[in-house]
Formats: C-alpha cells, sequence, structure tokens
C-alpha cells in the first residue's frame, strides 16, 4: 500500500490537493550569507572549489540548494536561474547547490540531467551532505531552498515542498529585480515553451493503469513480465508518457526508495526504464 501511494504521488496528483507545509530552511530575510564551498561539476569548473558568496563580493547573489531533484524542481530551477543567467551582466551571481550524501552519484545524475539544466549556470555539489553547509540550517523536508541576497545578508528566502512555476517564480523574480533593478518578466518571456507546456496539465491518465500491475508487491514474474510489455507497447507510440515513465523510474530510483517498489523483476523493469527513457532524445528537443 504504501509503494503505491507514493507511486501515485510520483505519476501525479492535481496540485490542489497538496497543501504548501510552511517549513524553515536557510538563514531568513536580513541574516547574514555565510561564505561555503563547493565542487564544480561543468565544463571549466569541474572538480574545482567554488565558493558564490565569495564571488558574489556584496553584489546581488541567487542561491538554489537543490535538496530533491524531480520535475517541479527541475522546471522552477531551470526557468529562474535561466533569467538570473541573463543579469550576470548586472552583477548578478547565480549558483546551483546540488545536496547528496553521495558525491559520485550526484556528479552522474546531474550529468544525466544537465539538458534540464538552464545552459551555462554555475552547478556544484555540497561536500558537506544532504544537509549542506553547516551555518545555513537548511531543512531536508523542502524540496527547494532559494535565497536572493545582496550586501552579503538575505533579502527574500523562499523555502518550497511543491515549487510551483505558476504561483511561486514570479514571487522569486520580483525579489530578483528588486536588487538588479528592470521590469519583472513573465514566464512566457523567459521561457516562450513555457506557453505550450501549459496546455499540459496532467499526466497521461492512462499511465497509473499500466503502472500499478507491475510494480505490485504479490505479481509473479509472468504477470510483471505481461503487464510491463503491456506498459512498453503503450509508451512507444507516446512520446510524452515514455518520458513520464522515466520520470518516475529515476525519481524512484534517485531517491533511493527502489527497494520499495514491487518484486525483484518490477525493478528491473524500473532501472531498464530509467536508462531507456530518462532523457528525451536530441532530436526531440
Amino acid at each position: 500500500m504504501r509503494s503505491f501511494m507514493i507511486g501515485l504521488l510520483l505519476v501525479g496528483m492535481p496540485a490542489a490537493l497538496h497543501a504548501q507545509e510552511k517549513l524553515l530552511s536557510g538563514p531568513q530575510v536580513g541574516e547574514k550569507l555565510p561564505s561555503f564551498k563547493v565542487k564544480g561539476v561543468f565544463d571549466g569548473e569541474a572538480g574545482k572549489d567554488l565558493d558564490y558568496v565569495k564571488t558574489a563580493a556584496g553584489k546581488p547573489i541567487v542561491l538554489v540548494f537543490i535538496h530533491d531533484f524531480n520535475r517541479q524542481s527541475a522546471s522552477v530551477t531551470r526557468v529562474l536561474t535561466k533569467y538570473t543567467q541573463t543579469r550576470a551582466k548586472d552583477g548578478l551571481t547565480t549558483g546551483v547547490v546540488w545536496l547528496s550524501d553521495d558525491v559520485t552519484e550526484a556528479e552522474n545524475t546531474l550529468k544525466r540531467v544537465k539538458q534540464g539544466l538552464a545552459e551555462g549556470v554555475s552547478t556544484g555539489i555540497s561536500p558537506d551532505g544532504r544537509e549542506g553547509p553547516g551555518s545555513y540550517g537548511l531543512n531536508r523536508k523542502v524540496t527547494l531552498t532559494i535565497l536572493v541576497g545582496n550586501k552579503d545578508k538575505v533579502t527574500a528566502n523562499f523555502a518550497l515542498v511543491q515549487p510551483s512555476l505558476q504561483v511561486d517564480l514570479p514571487k522569486m523574480l520580483e525579489a530578483v529585480v528588486k536588487e538588479v533593478g528592470g521590469k519583472v518578466p513573465t514566464l512566457e518571456q523567459i521561457d516562450p515553451g513555457l506557453a505550450k507546456k501549459k496546455a499540459v496539465k496532467e499526466p497521461d491518465p492512462n499511465l497509473r493503469g499500466l503502472l500499478v500491475p507491475v510494480i505490485r508487491k504479490d505479481a509473479t514474474p509472468e504477470e510483471v513480465d505481461k503487464a510491463a510489455k503491456a506498459l512498453e507497447d503503450y509508451v512507444a507510440k507516446n512520446e510524452a508518457t515514455r518520458m513520464e515513465v522515466g520520470r518516475i523510474a529515476n525519481t524512484i530510483i534517485d531517491g533511493g526508495k527502489l527497494d520499495e517498489y514491487g518484486t525483484p523483476r518490477a525493478r528491473e523493469y524500473l532501472r531498464k526504464w530509467a536508462k531507456a527513457y530518462g532523457s528525451p532524445k536530441k532530436t526531440d528537443r
């Protein structure tokens, strides 16, 4: 039952059913932004020690701490940092901080999901594990902690359990523009593709019925194979659903919850789908 319920959440449920839990995470408004180091991941920063606060040198800064990487947190991180990166010429420093207890696993995951992040944004892995820098007091119960700062102090703090482009991002953009000037952009101005994506509000309604038989705890290997074939035949003709299956499988695996799902045979399929469906093909972009 627990795996079934988690599965329902992963497949997707109406946002209205998810009340945003009010939690605190990180330094609050008016508090100091301590320096901390991360290990760079991409391009010329790979393997290097980075200190975003030191780099900002008292100028405006945006820090995005990723506690849990899923569809919602990925979208908010990508669109926010896509915009903040364009304000670098105005003195704004942007840093994405990945929180994980396993640096090697984190590096592999980041390389796999790189195309889902904004291009050119500095990204680092915290050497302090899932807790992040000790002086920051980050909360592991949230999905994203986003800090806007200036003059080495926090000017806005967003601790998000279920990040939303429509609800949360406009507030973040307003907080950023307050520090660097200009006019608050619309989501579509940052990413024109969002206009098309808005039309797809719910996952494929058939997916749940296809996925649940695969991860039943009492399913025989033959039943798992039959259910898995039905799912694979279906997603072969449905690109969006195929990508959603990959996202779900990767979320389960990256979250360390694979053993909670189905039988050993079912887990073989989840591993297979995470690799086969986890990233869109280049020709799909």
